[in-house]
């Protein structure tokens, strides 16, 4: 049978909240002989603290939550095994709630966190550009925080919490760049959610590199999955035949579009380039090697738990910037007349 406290005040000769001071980790100050013979008996005992008891007296229980988009893409997988990463080695547990990008799925799973007594919650869901959801998020992670909890927003600006930032236009303007200088001038994005943020940032920045020299960009909206980028290129191919580049804006949209091409006989990249975003897992070992601009996935799972064991500031919040990266490979090069 597993220890309980009052096994351990036994062993130790203390009383049992002399004995929950200790291990609870409170404030109360604590002699250090009884500190360290109530520790001593804990060993001894192998006892283990119960949780859901301690999150009644300090509200919370070591657990941060997760609210992410879709645990399928890539994107979010990435953002949470960094996640992982940073919380194993504080001893965190690490509750993940999939929203499927649904707004009243993620706002009744945030009241859930909260209801739980969860010490912090890491917002990488939604990021939609929709008012319902921007006040709704905004009430909740208000009422969040009031009660002694942590936000740490992966994005979503708009959200008065810590933040985990990527400049998602400077990623779109620098792979738009990087497609002018090989002489392309029309160009199409196979894009997913048109109401998500880091979507349209990244069609922003593409645009103002292709209409500073007097290009255009094509966007068509669909399903930001492989088949949505296969059906995507088929789309854009047949409605402007002069596109001599395809731009996913997740790399799996990317790859879909390169499956496409090379069922059509379409030769990448001589006839038409292909690029995509984020640089996932998998993107040097298409054939050709994808173009991508790399965002550091897991490097921002771990801002964003670090900043959630962070003392909170007294005013402004807690902001961690970080760069993306242009990874040039085989599927692009310079365009050929169509």
């Amino acid at each position: 049978m597993a220890a309980t406290l009052r096994d351990v005040a036994r062993r130790a000769r203390v009383s049992v909240s002399t004995a929950s001071r200790v291990l609870s980790g409170a404030d109360y100050p604590v002699g250090a002989d009884l500190r360290s013979r109530v520790e001593r008996a804990a060993r001894e005992l192998d006892y283990v603290p119960n949780a859901q008891a301690q999150a009644l007296l300090q509200g919370t229980v070591g657990t941060v939550g997760v609210l992410a988009g879709d645990v399928r893409d890539p994107y979010f997988s990435e953002i949470i095994n960094g996640i992982h990463a940073a919380a194993t080695a504080r001893k965190l547990l690490v509750t993940i709630c999939n929203t499927d990008r649904d707004v009243d799925r993620e706002l009744e799973y945030f009241r859930l966190l909260q209801a739980h007594r969860t010490g912090a919650v890491i917002v990488a869901g939604s990021e939609l550009s929709d008012e319902t959801y921007k006040r709704g998020m905004a009430a909740r992670s208000r009422a969040f925080q009031d009660s002694g909890g942590r936000v740490i927003a992966v994005g979503n600006p708009f959200l008065e919490a810590d933040h985990v930032l990527v400049d998602n236009i400077a990623g779109g303007r620098a792979l738009g760049e990087h497609l002018v200088a090989h002489g392309h001038r029309e160009i199409g994005v196979a894009a997913g959610d048109s109401t998500v943020l880091s979507t349209m940032d990244r069609i922003a920045g593409l645009r103002a590199a292709l209409e500073s020299v007097g290009g255009v960009v094509h966007v068509r909206y669909g399903e930001a999955s492989r088949e949505g980028g296969r059906l995507g290129a088929r789309d854009l191919l047949e409605r402007h035949p002069g596109i001599t580049a395809i731009v996913g804006s997740a790399d799996q949209m990317a790859i879909g579009a390169l499956a496409f091409l090379r069922k059509a006989g379409v030769a990448v990249p001589d006839d038409v380039s292909v690029a995509g975003f984020n640089d996932i897992v998998g993107c040097e070992d298409v054939v050709p090697a994808l173009t991508s601009v790399r965002l550091p996935l897991r490097d921002m799972g771990e801002a964003a738990l670090e900043l959630a064991t962070t003392p909170a500031p007294s005013e402004e919040p807690l902001v961690r910037r970080l760069g993306t990266e242009l990874i040039v490979r085989d599927s692009t090069g310079p365009a050929r007349h169509r």
